[in-house]
Formats: structure tokens, sequence, C-alpha cells
């Protein structure tokens, strides 16, 4: 059986290493897991494509939106998110899943990360995600979203009134007025939120910064500075692909101390060249 990422640029995934993880640990000979770049207009004749030997497909920036509209089928959760970054493969065919909000909350979870209230930084599909989890993880009251330019939110707070999870949204530049809160969500580009170290280090607030390399980062290191627990998005990504492979192989035991292993020796290797 086949399977692969596709995302553009896409080179950089950690995908290939965790699922091959995880099928050289549960024997599963003859399965490969590839890489490929696509962009949103391929996507369709990728698809059209592959033969039946194409057990599912992992996918990163830009498909997530477009794999709901070309998909046979799609979970609620993907529809409520707004995106998809898995496909599976349903008889003929495919059915589009969100892993993503299943790996933020075993990251959070496996850290002991529990929060009453969070706040999240960036308004893009992670951030929709995030707000998913938090409802997932049992978070009620309102999210607070924060980004650069409040008038392009609308696919968070989309993502928020169709999972019925209130959430305020207010300007990042406001962001000391929010930091009363049980965790912080940095869903913001590498190194973007590192200009708010400072303030993270004085608030109370635990930190979940969706950047995995470098790791750790400067917001990071500040929370820890101070006795605040951390998470980076490594074990986010090794616990949506933990998702991913119960999904593509029908398997409910699955190698994750393999595949972060695995994960953990490639970001060292990359870390060293």
């Amino acid at each position: 059986m086949r399977a692969a990422v596709l995302g553009s640029p896409v080179a950089h995934s950690l995908s290939p290493v965790l699922h091959a993880a995880a099928y050289a640990e549960m024997g599963l000979e003859g399965w490969s897991y590839g890489l490929y770049e696509c962009g949103e207009e391929g996507l369709a004749p990728f698809l059209s494509g592959l033969g039946g030997e194409w057990a599912g497909l992992s996918l990163t920036m830009p498909l997530k939106r477009r794999a709901l509209d070309l998909a046979d089928t799609v979970t609620d959760l993907a529809r409520q998110v707004g995106g998809a970054n898995t496909l599976v493969r349903r008889g003929a065919g495919w059915e589009a899943h969100n892993t993503d909000v299943a790996g933020i909350a075993a990251a959070l979870t496996e850290a002991g990360v529990a929060p009453r209230n969070a706040v999240v930084l960036g308004a893009g599909a992670t951030a929709a995600s995030a707000v998913a989890a938090l409802r997932l993880l049992g978070v009620a009251s309102a999210v607070a979203v924060l980004a650069r330019d409040t008038a392009r939110t609308g696919e968070v707070t989309e993502a928020a009134r169709r999972l019925g999870h209130p959430v305020e949204v207010a300007p990042l530049s406001a962001i000391d007025e929010y930091l009363d809160a049980d965790l912080v969500v940095s869903s913001l580009p590498s190194g973007a939120a590192d200009r708010y170290a400072e303030r993270l280090a004085r608030s109370r607030a635990d930190l979940f910064d969706v950047v995995y390399a470098p790791w750790p980062t400067g917001a990071a290191e500040a929370v820890a500075s101070r006795g605040g627990r951390t998470v980076g998005g490594f074990p986010m990504l090794l616990h949506q692909a933990v998702a991913q492979v119960r999904l593509m192989t029908g398997a409910a035991d699955v190698p994750v101390e393999a595949m972060r292993a695995a994960g953990e020796a490639e970001l060292a290797r990359r870390g060293a060249s």
C-alpha cells in the first residue's frame, strides 16, 4: 500500500520520517510513504491519477481547504474547522479528516496542560484547529484570538461559529490585556512570538508554540525560565501523524514512541547540518 504527504512547499515535512518509522515498527511490509510538491490546482489531477493501492494522503498548506471540495465525504470536525489535513481511501472515494485537532489536544494532555481559559495568537488554519482542540479539552470560556489585522480573522471566527464555541477577537498590539490566562497558543510563524517573550515571562500562562525548529523558541525559553510549562510543535506533528497512521492502516495500536524517536533523530540531524 502507498501513502504520501502533499503540499507546497513540502520538502521540509517530517511526515515521511514519522510514517515510515510506524510502518517499520508495525511490520507493514510493502507499505511506502512518499513526498510530492503539489499546489491547489494540482490536487484534483493528482487524486484522479491514484490507483487502489493508495491508502491515504497527508496534506499541508495550501491544500487543506481544497481537500474539502474534492473529498467524497467529509467528517464533521474537518467541516467545522474548515480544513482537512488527511484524505483516507474509503471504497472508490476519499474521506477528509482533520487530525491537527487531535494532535494539539494530545500534545497538551501529554505535557499535563489542562487550561480553563486560553489566548490564541494568529488567526489562520492552525488557530482554528487550536480553538477546536481547546474546546475538546474542556475550555468553556471564550477564547481570545489576537491577530495583527483583525479584519482577516474570518477563517477562525467562522470555524468557531461552526464549532459553537465563543471567541473574542482583538489586535495583537493589545496582548498585555489578555495574558492573565492559563495558556497562550502561538500559531504565528517561526520567531514571531519571540517579540513577546518578556511579556510572556511576566505572565502566569503556559505556552504552546507551534514552531518545532529551531526549538526552544525565545518565547518558550522565557516561559520556561519562570517555571511555566512549554509545548512545541513537534509533539503536535507527532500525534497528528499517529492519528493519520490509525486512519490509513486501520490499526488501533500505533507505535508512538518509535515515531517520536525517529522524528527527534531527524530534527537533531537537521539541526547539526
